[in-house]
């Protein structure tokens, strides 16, 4: 699908901005700022609910208007009038909380790390840095910063002034607007305070992480709002970043929504005026490629041809002198890379001489310091012991004596008297001995007459028992 870039140009003044602020439906078009629209109208036939008008303020002034879609998360315009260009600001992009957070106290653009943990459902509405990291697409500004003072391009970084753009088309959509806006409009504005511009997008299906509309067109209208006034709308095809076709207002709404109305009674859009005719034959130059100025043609093209001729006689002797200093540049840095190794290579070794020394001397002091620090402790260890041995001395003299006298005096006499006792009870002991032997004889005695006895008392059994009795005869 081929898509383009359509830049819609008008003439107005702007008062200024401060801090950014949802416009609420209570309040007429953009409320403060609605003069950066010609007799205070904004555009008509942006109808949808999800189109929210944004006064874009900083430091307390109005800078420029903003008509943001939350569907496609992307500015459908922006509307801002042209300032003298002040020194390019360092990017610092901003955010819009009212947009996630309508019920929000903040009333100003705020720094994106700001609003963590402040805004309810923020990136809800509206995009926000993540989406474009790591897309490949840049943040491409509908009101570009470099038509704006110091102020007011603090104001343009905001991403509700952003849509996706590739790097290149972004750099050709702020060159184009840029020569366009200055080389052709503001000269032939005849009130300059009085130009009024719209810088708007198409959004398409394609989208940024499924949710950033990528534009399928960019556009840009101007609008001088003078006795000599003039409209005029110009189309850049994004398949061909050199490309700027003009067309009327009247032929870009029909390219926006049905019923769109860009500027009050079309700003002059029939207007034959030769202001008209220089701004057209100004961008046709810018097209083509030609600076625009006030010198003549054919002076501009002689002097581009003995430039050309110039280049093409300089261009060995350019070559020759790029050689010689190229070999310049290769031989110096050969010598100071020489020396270089050199330095590198003596210093190496000096100072690894110095260590070594050093790790010796520190050795040496260190087992210095440790035998000087044992001579105390081991006198110190000796003493020591010395007194433990004599305590343990003393210990074993108190133990024996304590066993001694621990010895009971009883115990000692009878063990005294034992070797009286032991000689006194000999005799009776003789005699119990003497009574023991001749009780064991008279048993001896008394068991062999009883083993007789027995042994005839058996035998006369016997007898009696198998021998048959004689008669009376025998």
């Amino acid at each position: 699908m081929e898509t383009s870039v359509v830049f819609l140009l008008c003439v107005s003044v702007f008062p200024g901005f401060s801090q950014g602020r949802v416009v609420g439906e209570d309040e007429t078009g953009f409320a403060e700022c609605n003069t950066f629209f010609p007799g205070q109208v904004p555009p008509e036939g942006f109808t949808e609910p999800f189109h929210v008008k944004i006064c874009q303020q900083y430091n307390k002034e109005p800078r420029f208007a903003t008509l943001y879609s939350t569907k496609d998360k992307i500015p459908l315009y922006s509307a801002f009038k042209y300032t003298k260009p002040g020194r390019s600001e360092e990017e610092n992009w901003l955010v819009e909380p009212q947009i996630d957070d309508p019920e929000n106290d903040l009333r100003e653009m705020v720094h994106e790390a700001d609003l963590v943990g402040t805004v309810a459902n923020l990136g809800t509405n509206q995009a926000l840095t993540s989406d474009y990291v790591g897309s490949g697409y840049v943040r491409g500004l509908l009101n570009p910063s470099l038509l704006n003072e110091e102020d007011f391009q603090m104001a343009t970084y905001t991403l509700t002034n952003a849509v996706p753009l590739s790097p290149s088309l972004s750099k050709s959509w702020h060159r184009d607007i840029g020569r366009v806006v200055e080389q052709a409009l503001v000269p032939h504005c005849s009130k300059k305070n009085h130009l009024y511009l719209l810088a708007g997008a198409i959004p398409s299906s394609v989208r940024v992480k499924g949710k950033v509309s990528v534009p399928e067109t960019l556009w840009l209208a101007a609008c001088c709002e003078a006795p000599e006034g003039w409209s005029l709308g110009l189309v850049k095809k994004m398949n061909d970043e050199n490309s700027l076709v003009d067309l009327t207002v009247g032929e870009l709404e029909k390219q926006l929504l049905a019923g769109v109305h860009l500027f009050k009674g079309h700003c002059g859009e029939d207007n034959k005026s030769q202001e008209k005719t220089a701004v057209l034959q100004a961008v046709s130059q810018i097209r083509s490629g030609e600076q625009v100025g006030t010198s003549d043609n054919q002076e501009t093209k002689d002097g581009g041809l003995v430039r050309k001729v110039a280049g093409i006689i300089a261009t060995p002797f350019i070559r020759l002198l790029e050689l010689l200093i190229y070999v310049f540049v290769e031989l110096v840095k050969f010598v100071f890379y020489f020396l270089w190794l050199v330095i590198k290579r003596v210093g190496g070794t000096i100072l690894g001489g110095v260590y070594n020394l050093w790790n010796g001397v520190v050795s040496y002091f260190k087992a210095i310091s440790m035998v000087l620090i044992s001579i105390p402790y081991d006198i110190g260890r000796v003493i020591v012991n010395i007194c433990l041995g004599f305590l343990q001395i003393v210990q074993d003299v108190v133990s024996l004596t304590y066993m001694i006298l621990r010895i009971p005096v009883g115990f000692v006499l009878h063990l005294a008297a034992f070797p009286y006792h032991s000689i006194c009870a000999i005799p009776s002991v003789l005699k119990d001995m003497a009574t023991g032997i001749g009780g064991t004889f008279s048993l001896v005695i008394d068991a062999t007459a009883a083993l007789l006895h027995g042994f005839y008392y058996l035998a006369g059994h016997i007898v009696k028992r198998f021998v048959p009795k004689g008669s009376s005869d025998d």
